[in-house]
């Protein structure tokens, strides 16, 4: 199903310092992925494929402030271009294109109505 909320995204400053805020603050899980300048998140139990195995929660990521001055939250969707088309119809703005996140999926970000940046999803279909 699309439309459900899947992720989010924290922006920070100070990597070592916003990983071991959240780590201490929530007990969140914090892995760094370096090779990508990104941070994993886990905020509840998971599955050995890193899906969540109890319903009510995401898991998200942080990454340096750049684009992202905000949190992000990331909406899943069937197909990132078709949804962007519909956002730049409304009103909305492409902010980062479509672009592959290894071999999982897509990801691409927009500024809706209001000026807030929001994330898409589109999940990698099986060959």
């Amino acid at each position: 199903m699309t439309g459900r909320i899947v992720h989010f995204e924290i922006p920070y400053d100070d990597g070592d310092r916003a990983r071991s805020f959240y780590r201490d603050a929530f007990g969140w899980q914090i892995s760094e992925m370096p090779e990508m300048d990104y941070t994993i998140v886990t905020t509840g139990p998971v599955s050995e494929d890193g899906m969540s195995t109890e319903p009510g929660f995401i898991n998200g990521g942080m990454m340096q402030r750049g684009e992202a001055t905000a949190p992000v939250v990331t909406v899943d969707v069937d197909d990132i271009d078709a949804a962007l088309a519909k956002i730049e119809s409304l009103g909305g703005r492409t902010v980062q294109a479509k672009s592959p996140v290894g071999d999982m999926g897509f990801a691409a970000y927009f500024s809706d109505s209001e000026g807030n940046m929001i994330g898409l999803w589109e999940t990698a279909r099986g060959s």
